[in-house]
């Protein structure tokens, strides 16, 4: 009973760091800072033809700049309240 209490016990730890892992705040902060920085780049190198087809409005450097934020968010999000592994239930006898 011992190895398969054991082994239990093995699984569990490995599930909680897959669900660490895998949270999907991660996923989701993790790809909006990339494109959020793709964008905000081609905002800050956008032509003065590309200004004009928008009304001089840079859309590439605020959506941008507002996917960063966002991405940042899920970051802080994540950091500040990570995912807690569930509670063992005590064994009884």
């Amino acid at each position: 009973m011992s190895d398969l209490h054991k082994h239990v016990s093995d699984l569990e730890a490995k599930s909680a760091t897959a669900a660490r892992l895998f949270d999907i705040r991660r996923i989701i902060g993790g790809l909006f800072v990339v494109y959020g920085v793709i964008v905000t780049i081609a905002g800050i190198t956008a032509s003065d033809a590309d200004l004009k087809k928008a009304e001089d409005i840079n859309i590439n450097l605020w959506t941008g700049l507002g996917m960063l934020a966002l991405g940042l968010f899920f970051l802080g999000w994540m950091w500040l309240r990570p995912t807690i592994a569930p509670a063992q239930e005590p064994e009884s006898d």
